[in-house]
């Protein structure tokens, strides 16, 4: 009898998916700016990909469950009110992970707390794959550090100030097939409760 190997449909792979809130453009720069002296100064090469995020939870699924949970989201963030995120100086994970911090944290946890109890159970593949949410926002500038790298780079950066702000109004959906593979963008969804337009003029004069 022979050997036969069976391939899964596309449908049926377990991709590797991010829900995210991207900073704007010029926030967007300033970042990678930082990465790279990171990158040069500490020899760490990692710190220059991927682009700037705030992610809001981490979860492997098939991509036949894709269309199922995009109208869950679309309908989530259509209820959404759009918020500020606040970035102030530096914190650290001891000891391999250096990042920015977010001051007021309680919109990002509503949302992701939201996305929790809507969706939980239709993230979850089996006991192996539970999604991750993340309720403490934070913008990363170096992960995965070797020891001298996290002892030399945290005593700068604690040092260092940071500021900016910005008003989140959507989330990204983001999908790679395999670790160490880019993510790919396959969805943006907007918030849509009310107009952001004289919030926007109150705190930014």
């Amino acid at each position: 009898m022979k050997n036969t190997t069976v391939r899964l449909p596309g449908s049926m792979q377990l991709n590797e998916y991010l829900l995210v809130l991207q900073p704007p453009p010029d926030i967007d720069e300033k970042v990678k700016a930082i990465r790279n002296y990171f990158a040069d100064t500490y020899d760490h090469a990692p710190s220059r990909s991927g682009r700037p995020h705030f992610t809001l939870v981490k979860f492997r699924h098939h991509a036949m469950q894709e269309d199922r949970l995009r109208r869950k989201f679309e309908r989530i963030a259509g209820m959404q009110q759009p918020f500020l995120m606040e970035l102030r100086d530096y914190g650290s994970f001891p000891s391999h992970t250096i990042y920015i911090q977010v001051s007021v944290k309680d919109a990002f946890r509503a949302l992701v707390k939201e996305l929790r109890t809507e969706t939980q159970r239709m993230m979850k593949t089996d006991k192996e794959n539970k999604p991750h949410f993340i309720l403490e926002p934070h913008l990363t500038i170096a992960r995965k550090l070797k020891p001298w790298q996290y002892e030399k780079g945290w005593p700068e950066f604690q040092q260092l100030d940071f500021s900016a702000k910005f008003i989140a109004s959507s989330f990204c959906w983001l999908r790679r097939s395999e670790e160490g593979m880019p993510y790919q963008v396959i969805g943006n969804f907007s918030f849509r409760s009310q107009p952001v337009e004289a919030t926007q003029a109150t705190l930014f004069t």
